[in-house]
């Protein structure tokens, strides 16, 4: 073939605090169902924020194949391991349906890895002192979910981690597809996994005052674009999907979610949080070859805090003009919450099943009109909706952004 590849997304595979399975996960986000509640992870006494979004009936050993043991693997490692599995045998990926003589490639996002192994140890060392640490160290360093994944696998592969805050799952996914249309790999497994509901860090974040203090009633805590909202909440997962040249897809008979047209990333300027998602969306828009008005939707950052939440509608504004008043803009964070680097994969999931399946989610627990945020924001329930393209929004701590446009998927 002459020319850049075709890339289309053929394997889905999540597990969210709203459901494990893209099955379980989409139904739940048709219904505008949260999975947010009670912390029950880790203990929380004493803080503002007792509520996140859990990954709940995860049995890891459900997931692990061969001499992997769950107790020596962190958490964000063994939700890694799991989503991965999941997109595989939706996609059919198997040692008999790739060749084996070339690698697949996997890029896998993590932001904050491990931190249940290195708060547990830190424990054990106060009370029994240095001597007594365990010798998997190595288990927490941010390669070693990605690594895994490849253990798991059985497959010839080779590996990029990308710790890029909270973008760096969508830019795993971003770069697995430019690795693939540019001929170095045929397939490629791309997201991201992080386990953030440990102690240590529900005190940090609630501390710098970034998480909802909406106790009572959990479900309805995460409001994103809604002028009652106080603040995120945060939450745990992975999400992980195959991409492949289109031509392998075909010639193996793979189903065909979404085809991966463009993405751009570019740091914040000086109109605050997430203001770079103004650049972001223009540089996606140029480098797709697309004007404002052939996106048909876009799935937002929306985190459900106060600032973000106006300044990505402002600059939605910016870039779509009168076209962002007559295209719907939804979050799903109200019923995942914030996981911070596998946020942008589980918008990745969901945008292609939107594409699949012509249904628009609707934004969760959207109540209020904020005049600041004065978008379609779909409230109340899901919508029809001819959809070609969908633009996918994604802002991290450090000032990071990107977007990504996905299209409809070739017919057979």
């Amino acid at each position: 073939m002459i020319g850049p590849r075709r890339v289309v997304v053929t394997g889905l595979g999540v597990l969210a605090a709203n459901g494990i399975g893209k099955d379980a996960f989409w139904e739940s986000l048709l219904a505008g169902r949260s999975g947010i509640g009670p912390v029950t992870l880790c203990d929380v006494t004493g803080l503002d924020s007792q509520i996140a979004g859990e990954v709940k009936a995860f049995n890891p050993r459900d997931f692990l194949r061969g001499a992997l043991n769950p107790r020596h693997i962190t958490r964000t490692a063994q939700l890694a391991i799991a989503a991965s599995g999941l997109a595989a045998r939706d996609a059919g990926l198997g040692p008999d349906s790739i060749d084996r003589d070339v690698p697949v490639a996997v890029f896998m996002g993590v932001s904050m890895g491990g931190f249940d192994f290195i708060e547990r140890e830190i424990r054990r060392i106060a009370a029994k002192g240095l001597p007594s640490m365990l010798p998997s160290v190595v288990g927490c360093v941010n390669v070693m979910p990605g690594s895994l994944v490849v253990e798991s696998l059985g497959l010839p592969a080779k590996l990029a981690t990308m710790s890029n805050s909270c973008v760096g799952g969508i830019d795993a996914i971003a770069a697995a597809c430019t690795e693939v249309r540019r001929g170095g790999a045929d397939v490629a497994l791309a997201g991201a996994t992080d386990a953030p509901v440990v102690s240590c860090l529900m005190a940090g974040f609630s501390a710098a005052r970034m998480l909802s203090t909406r106790n009572e009633v959990p479900s309805q805590a995460s409001r994103p674009f809604d002028a009652l909202r106080d603040r995120g909440v945060l939450a745990e997962g992975s999400a992980v999907v195959v991409v492949e040249s289109l031509d392998h897809a075909l010639h193996r008979g793979a189903t065909c979610y979404a085809e991966f047209v463009s993405s751009f990333s570019e740091m914040d300027g000086d109109e605050g949080p997430a203001s770079g998602l103004g650049a972001t969306m223009a540089g996606s828009l140029s480098a797709a070859g697309l004007l404002p008005s052939d996106i048909d939707y876009v799935c937002a950052h929306g985190p459900s805090d106060q600032q973000i939440d106006r300044v990505e509608t402002a600059m939605i504004r910016r870039v779509f003009g009168r076209h962002a008043y007559r295209i719907p803009v939804t979050s799903i964070k109200a019923c995942t919450g914030n996981p911070l680097s596998a946020g942008g994969p589980m918008q990745v999931v969901a945008a292609s099943q939107t594409l699949r399946t012509g249904w628009i989610l609707p934004t969760a627990n959207y109540e209020h009109a904020d005049p600041h945020c004065d978008l379609d924001y779909a409230p109340g329930k899901p919508r029809r909706l001819d959809c070609r393209h969908v633009m996918i929004n994604a802002h991290g701590m450090g000032g990071v952004n990107t977007s990504l446009i996905l299209r409809n998927p070739p017919a057979a």
